[in-house]
């Protein structure tokens, strides 16, 4: 298992693996969280320009795609619960997964721990296999904030691990 930056070598695979990301939330009763052509190729090139852009591999392959950065997320600034804590925290946004290995998320997540033991992540409250792998992996719902570019509701979980 490998964890790297994203880079434009990369975007073909990231295109697919977000395509079948769409589609196993589809599957799985999430039609709306990441409408058709979500994320862009276009978000996809920012995120890499900001250095915040990853990708998972196994055996040499590509099989998952996050959003990881440590600092603030506006987004998260007003919530309508109450974060575990106030400390400096990670973000994760966007995993997905080629859905051709298992716990490509859990192995995501443990590799997010090992850069700050206070991590942050929103979703959607249709998207219940997202909403299982947290709580499976010690994060616990906080609340709901706002995403303030797209004006919708997500439920944010935390978890701070020792």
């Amino acid at each position: 298992m490998a964890v790297r930056e994203a880079t434009i070598q990369d975007i073909d695979v990231l295109m697919e693996i977000y395509e079948t990301a769409r589609r196993f939330m589809i599957e799985n009763g999430n039609p709306t969280q990441w409408p058709q052509g979500y994320p862009s190729k276009k978000i996809l090139l920012k995120d890499m320009a900001t250095k915040q852009l990853y990708v998972y591999e196994q055996s040499g392959e590509i099989e998952g795609a996050f959003v990881f950065f440590i600092g603030e997320d506006p987004s998260y600034a007003k919530i309508d619960g109450k974060w575990l804590n106030e400390e400096p925290y990670g973000v994760i946004h966007r995993i997905a997964s080629r859905q051709r290995v298992p716990h490509v998320g859990q192995s995501i997540l443990n590799y997010c721990f090992t850069k700050i033991k206070n991590l942050r992540i929103d979703t959607h409250e249709d998207n219940i296999p997202m909403q299982n792998m947290l709580k499976k992996n010690g994060f616990v719902y906080v609340g709901d904030i706002e995403l303030l570019s797209i004006h919708e509701s997500r439920m944010a979980f935390q978890a701070v691990k020792e």
